[in-house]
């Protein structure tokens, strides 16, 4: 593989240990690692590396289970970078390191009406963006007009909303063009109603679900007409246990880490919770959760 030094001005890291940038604190060593400072630092990288290089974007790790023999590749982290966001009128453009927290308290203080629910969405714009997350009936990509996207020789295309294919937890796109930033567009609303609505779902956030432990919110996507926490529960499956991961005894659409867990034993404790809720419910729960990487 080439040098990769020319003009960067972000960290280039080698066999950079992952579980520090996941929600879960799990996952192996990326081969190589970068964190750019801006877009136009992004675009220097990615010409500089070859096209069939292996790519994979962290946010703030919250959708994704990195296996413990990590990733043969290179992982491109934006959270904490790429976080330029501004309001004009109806619209808000944000880059796609920016939390989702961030982007809705934004978008009431502005006094922007829908957003509210990206506050229970616990990660940055780019994954939800790649997966249409949602909460509390809303949808990412019902707000979405237009994005921009980079490829792997590092330019840059403005792609309209209807250019993609969208649904339930699914995004639909090219496969060598990715999220860097996008533009949503809201009602026009009342800025305190919002910033209340805010509060008031974060509390109850906080109050349902494990948001004091290692984890990485919703691990299956719920059936049609019913909830994959319901299932779980009443299947009776609660604190069920592999190793150091456990289904969560406050939510149980959550596994937590609560002992030194390895990717290993949440991936295997996923496995568990399908088999048991097929066996015991006749249904077959689909993860929303991406797993990636090697096995150690």
């Amino acid at each position: 593989m080439m040098a990769l030094h020319q003009n960067l001005k972000g960290k280039l890291k080698l066999n950079e240990p992952l579980a520090k940038y996941t929600s879960w604190r799990v996952g192996g060593n990326a081969q190589r690692f970068y964190k750019p400072t801006d877009i136009d630092d992004l675009a220097t990288f990615l010409k500089q590396l070859p096209q069939s290089e292996p790519l994979l974007w962290l946010g703030l790790g919250s959708n994704v289970l990195i296996r413990d023999g990590g990733f043969k590749g290179t992982v491109i982290v934006t959270a904490g970078v790429l976080q330029d966001i501004h309001v004009d009128g109806d619209t808000v453009h944000a880059e796609v390191g920016v939390y989702c927290s961030k982007l809705a308290k934004q978008a009431a203080k502005a006094g922007l009406k829908g957003g509210a629910f990206l506050a229970g969405i616990p990660g940055t714009l780019g994954g939800a963006l790649a997966m249409n997350a949602g909460a509390h009936g809303a949808e990412t990509w019902d707000f979405v007009s237009d994005v921009t996207t980079i490829d792997m020789q590092g330019n840059l295309h403005q792609r309209q909303a209807n250019e993609f294919e969208v649904s339930y937890r699914h995004v639909a796109k090219s496969a060598d063009e990715y999220f860097v930033a996008a533009t949503m567009r809201f009602a026009q609303g009342d800025a305190e109603v919002e910033s209340d609505l805010i509060r008031d779902l974060l509390r109850k956030r906080n109050a349902s679900q494990p948001t004091n432990q290692p984890c990485a919110g919703s691990v299956f996507r719920n059936p049609e007409g019913d909830f994959a926490g319901r299932l779980i529960e009443t299947s009776g499956l609660k604190g069920l246990r592999v190793g150091g991961a456990s289904v969560s005894t406050k939510h149980a659409n959550f596994i937590v880490n609560d002992d030194d867990a390895t990717a290993a034993d949440i991936e295997n404790l996923i496995l568990l919770v399908q088999q048991k809720i097929e066996q015991m419910q006749g249904v077959k729960l689909t993860p929303e959760v991406h797993v990636i990487g090697e096995s150690a």
